[in-house]
């Protein structure tokens, strides 16, 4: 009796990635899990923030006279002020965390010696961040309030939603861009540029400091545009370091 043969059926690439779709979808689930842990630590760090909003609205209202120096012409306008400073306060307190899942789900990629470095980066990712922010307040708006308070010879009244919006964005750009270094290292790490390239771009890189500088300060006054570029290109030339590290 001759027993049918059957049929050889080829694999096309399509039926090929269909074989393996768990480590893709994995992958996926394990950065929506992670997202969703950022997103609660957020929302925690916001409610904290909620608590300690007065303090933290006399701190950074005191170069103005505290709330006292604040008039407020809306109805809602205190209200959103309140809501901003508290999502800046939670996302101060969360940033540690947020850091540690966004290095944790590339961690798993990484050799044992590339782990130890980038345990390191979560303390370090949080320094700068506050020093970034702590360079607003104390050096930067010391020298913008004044000069923006009593331009031309007028005297200007803060409103909480102006004058919060504004230190609140300052901070916080400028604490996101005091995190170049570690930007720069994590390129280098994965041999997408080298020290090299950064010190012969460094034309390149003050011309975007200074577009940079003009974006995140609220006037394009030299004297503010220079209070942002002086540590932002000493915060580039410590990436070209840290490029040549990795």
């Amino acid at each position: 009796m001759r027993i049918p043969r059957r049929p050889i059926v080829r694999k096309t690439g399509k039926t090929r990635a269909q074989d393996q779709p768990r480590p893709l979808l994995e992958h996926l689930e394990e950065l929506r899990q992670r997202l969703l842990r950022s997103l609660i630590a957020l929302g925690v760090g916001t409610g904290i923030g909620l608590l300690v909003a007065d303090r933290v609205i006399d701190f950074l209202a005191a170069p103005v006279g505290g709330r006292a120096g604040l008039v407020s012409i809306d109805v809602t306008e205190s209200i959103a002020a309140y809501m901003r400073v508290s999502l800046l306060f939670g996302f101060t307190l969360a940033f540690p965390y947020i850091t540690y899942q966004i290095l944790a789900f590339i961690y798993v990629g990484l050799l044992p010696h590339e782990r130890r470095i980038v345990l390191l980066l979560v303390p370090l990712a949080t320094l700068l961040f506050l020093g970034g922010a702590a360079f607003t307040y104390f050096v930067m708006m010391p020298v913008a309030i004044p000069f923006l308070t009593t331009f031309a010879g007028i005297r200007t009244q803060p409103r909480p939603s102006t004058y919060l919006t504004f230190v609140v964005s300052l901070m916080f750009w400028l604490g996101l861009s005091f995190e170049m270094p570690l930007a720069f290292f994590a390129l280098a790490k994965a041999r997408l540029i080298t020290a090299r390239q950064l010190l012969r771009a460094w034309r390149i890189a003050v011309l975007a400091i200074a577009i940079l500088a003009a974006a995140i300060t609220p006037t394009v006054d030299p004297v503010n545009m220079s209070i942002v570029m002086i540590p932002l290109i000493g915060l580039y030339l410590l990436s070209v370091l840290l490029a040549a590290l990795a």
